[in-house]
């Protein structure tokens, strides 16, 4: 609760990043950590949340593909960001600068040595290092250069997102109604968050005799008419959610049983290797069971089917 605040938590949930704990505390730590993050990321689930976040301005390279020093040289001169996606426990040397920030002036500018060369540095470069291996082993020097960050999937977090999946397929209206209000929410939070620090900045900047300050006190009513508004907006909007929960929750045994056989299926590589299974390929596969399951009136006799 230190690193983040409502606004920044809705702000990442509507980018795409699963809204359990974990999650939320793994991006938080992402956003403002020193160093650059590696993401240990099997579930894949961080990365696409990082190519909605930044997209526009997003180079996406592999230390396999033949021209990705030239474009992450670009990427540090324009001050783009990179993601080095699917790296192994192995990191090319020529990264090391990069990684440990030899950044030198020389007059105006920033520079450092990139693969023998001299490259300007752009101070709003920014990397991420994503791997796919789950239980990945790296030398103490890339420990001390990055800020690791585990984004491999609970079994909540996975529970919430099949929960969302069958809701969506068997109560469309309902699933839309829940990220009606989910949207809804995150714009009062980050419209509040803008409120106080708007506020805040106006009162710092005030004069000695403030009530000489008509526009400010014009401000100031303004501000704390439109906060009444949001706040009650809000507190009609929980109702509705409740109301909403309660009736997504009649789901819950098929989303809760799912994310369990899901984590099941990813032991079975202790038996044989060749038994490997993607987030994406299970979900696909739990959706289909959904479709194929034996259509009922009675919605308990229904999710009974679906189990």
């Amino acid at each position: 609760d230190f690193l983040p605040n409502e606004g920044m938590n809705s702000k990442m949930v509507s980018e795409g990043l699963p809204s359990d704990r974990v999650s939320l505390e793994n991006g938080s730590i992402l956003t403002n950590c020193k160093r650059w993050p590696l993401l240990i990321d099997p579930q894949v689930q961080a990365i696409k949340w990082l190519k909605k976040k930044e997209d526009g301005n997003l180079d996406i390279i592999q230390l396999t593909q033949k021209n990705w020093l030239k474009i992450l040289t670009n990427a540090i001169t324009n001050g783009r960001c990179v993601i080095i996606e699917n790296i192994g426990n192995e990191i090319d040397a020529s990264l090391d600068p990069v990684l440990s920030r030899s950044i030198y002036k020389k007059g105006r500018s920033l520079y450092l040595n990139l693969g023998g060369e001299e490259v300007e540095y752009d101070p709003k470069f920014q990397l991420y290092l994503q791997t796919k291996l789950s239980n990945p082993h790296y030398k103490p020097e890339i420990a001390a250069q990055c800020t690791l960050i585990n984004f491999i999937a609970t079994e909540r977090g996975l529970e919430d997102q099949l929960l969302a999946k069958v809701v969506e397929l068997e109560r469309p209206d309902l699933e839309e109604k829940a990220r009606a209000l989910t949207a809804a929410a995150i714009n009062y939070q980050i419209q509040l968050v803008e409120l106080e620090d708007e506020l805040l900045e106006r009162l710092a900047n005030a004069p000695e005799d403030i009530l000489s300050d008509v526009p400010l006190i014009e401000g100031l009513e303004a501000t704390k008419k439109t906060a009444s508004e949001i706040n009650e907006a809000v507190e009609s909007g929980k109702i509705t959610q409740r109301e909403v929960g309660e009736a997504r929750e009649a789901y819950r045994p098929q989303a809760a049983e799912g994310a369990m056989l899901y984590f099941l299926l990813t032991k079975l590589c202790v038996i044989d290797h060749m038994y490997q299974y993607s987030l994406d390929s299970f979900l696909t596969f739990f959706e289909k069971s959904v479709h194929k399951a034996p259509a009922k009136e009675d919605l308990t006799e229904r999710v009974s089917s679906l189990r």
